[in-house]
């Protein structure tokens, strides 16, 4: 799968591999990949649109599949999902499957129930968005070591440029809010396996809005770490962000990080 990165980023990745996790705590990574995309506008869900002649999903695969330090990735699909198998990567030894369920977060809880017996309570749990493809390896491995040994866990994001507005129901401003101390969050999110399975299931129960696994712990109390992440790790969710990502794709493989 490697072959499938971008040159720079495989050589700055292979630099780093053996640096991440000396201890006996292992990453497993998650990517829900249930969703249909109706924003995008297609039959075909958004995660089997092509960019560079692959999928989607396959780009994100190859890029978490670059990073050593992950155990194994539990993709999580719609339980019609006919595309997957055929997918070259869908045979890699390290790639396992789980059946989703309605919204995201019930995806990652049906992941983290099917990973419980090959997975220790205090290993970690790296989600990434099956639509992040750009997500640079080097990124993750950096969150990956930043959060080690933190308890509570964290997630890739990066501040705002734009000024932020808050709006009413008829869209009037009511006020601007200081971009001074806002993040976009992205994933992946980083969590152990212990706290996030408890969290969702109690965030779930609540019928709180879990936008995201960072959510699920925040509604407990607790603080998750902002790691510093890339602009360049765009969420594909309408039709336009295709021809960006294809963009980035190329830039990409243009430099070294």
């Amino acid at each position: 799968m490697n072959n499938n990165l971008p040159k720079n980023l495989d050589q700055k990745q292979s630099e780093q591999n053996d640096s991440v996790l000396k201890d006996d705590v292992a990453v497993w990574a998650i990517v829900p990949a249930a969703g249909l995309g109706r924003r995008m506008g297609s039959n075909l869900p958004k995660q089997y649109l092509t960019i560079h002649n692959k999928t989607i999903l396959e780009h994100t695969l190859s890029r978490l599949l670059s990073i050593k330090s992950i155990a194994a990735i539990m993709v999580v699909l719609d339980k019609d999902d006919q595309y997957f198998a055929k997918l070259p990567c869908a045979d890699n030894d390290r790639i396992m499957t789980a059946v989703g369920g309605k919204e995201r977060c019930d995806s990652v809880l049906s992941a983290l129930f099917a990973l419980q017996n090959k997975i220790k309570a205090n290993d970690r749990v790296l989600v990434h968005d099956a639509a992040r493809c750009c997500v640079l390896p080097s990124r993750v491995e950096e969150l990956i070591t930043s959060l080690k040994n933190d308890k509570v866990g964290g997630l890739l994001g990066v501040p705002v440029s734009d000024t932020l507005k808050q709006v009413d129901a008829h869209h009037k401003v009511t006020q601007t809010l200081d971009r001074n101390i806002v993040w976009a969050a992205q994933t992946p999110q980083l969590f152990p396996y212990d706290l996030l399975k408890q969290n969702l299931e109690k965030s779930l129960a609540a019928n709180q809005l879990i936008t995201d696994e960072a959510s699920a712990i925040e509604y407990s109390g607790l603080q998750p770490k902002m790691v510093m992440g890339h602009h360049d790790n765009i969420k594909i969710t309408h039709p336009n962000d295709i021809f960006i990502a294809s963009a980035i794709m190329n830039y990409q493989d243009l430099i070294i990080e």
